[in-house]
């Protein structure tokens, strides 16, 4: 199909939209975190126990959150691109854990999974040309 065959030229206008989109919803996600305060980093810090980690609950939630709100910022703008996706690929692994811990299976864990690929293939894939990292 004709029509088609010529979208493969507007790769960076697509790599624009994913980032924009998925950069102000992970914002979306993660600002509510970062202003529920120390009470509420201690909580989402506490998920770091899936992996072994029971100190500094406070810290690893801040971070968490910082990842998302901040992370979901600079993935928006394509600046630090790469360990921007980094940060939000281990958090998603984290986040997947912790549904899959909790009993709920695949299924509850497949937001987390879905966005922990998309971040991974992302540090393969690039910020594209539009962004702040292309110029």
């Amino acid at each position: 199909m004709a029509i088609l065959d010529n979208l493969g030229k507007y790769r960076n206008t697509g790599l624009l939209i994913l980032r924009v989109g998925v950069g102000a919803m992970m914002m979306f996600h993660g600002l509510p975190k970062i202003m529920g305060g120390p009470e509420n980093w201690a909580g989402l810090g506490g998920s770091m126990k899936v992996i072994g980690i029971s100190f500094l609950p406070t810290f690893w939630g801040f971070m968490a959150a910082i990842a998302e709100g901040l992370g979901g910022f600079l993935l928006l703008l394509g600046l630090f691109f790469r360990p921007v996706n980094m940060l939000l690929t281990f958090t998603m692994i984290i986040a997947a854990l912790v549904h899959i811990n909790k009993g709920e299976g695949i299924m509850g864990a497949s937001h987390a999974i879905e966005l922990g690929i998309v971040f991974f293939s992302l540090i393969f894939v690039g910020p594209g040309k539009y962004s702040v990292d292309g110029k």
